[in-house]
């Protein structure tokens, strides 16, 4: 069974930083995609950032210009850097790897809380 197992996350204050991580069990190559997500309270789960096994990214609009979506092969990592953090940022921020085919897989989830 693949596992995600997101980190980095925590409290940070407006227009600060923070770097997520996640980590997969095995090859992120057996991912066709890999995404960010993330949920605020009240809201519905919202695409953040995709990057492909190719190493093509896409973003939201909302993060454009603020957060970068990258992947480390060797270390079967994908990290999301956020700067320039804002109080609307404040969410839980999960990690998907998709296979295609139906088969895609979730992490457990990293609060993000954006002071102001």
């Amino acid at each position: 069974q693949v596992q995600l197992v997101e980190s980095g996350g925590g409290l940070v204050q407006a227009g600060g930083s923070l770097r997520l991580s996640c980590a997969a069990s095995g090859s992120i190559f057996m991912f066709n995609t890999m995404t960010w997500y993330r949920q605020a309270p009240g809201k519905q789960r919202e695409l953040v950032a995709t990057i492909t096994s190719g190493g093509s990214t896409n973003y939201a609009d909302s993060v454009k210009g603020r957060f970068t979506i990258s992947r480390d092969n060797a270390r079967n990592t994908v990290f999301l850097q956020m700067n320039s953090l804002k109080p609307e940022d404040t969410a839980v921020y999960y990690c998907n790897g998709d296979r295609g085919l139906g088969f895609d897989y979730w992490g457990q989830g990293t609060q993000i809380t954006v002071s102001s």
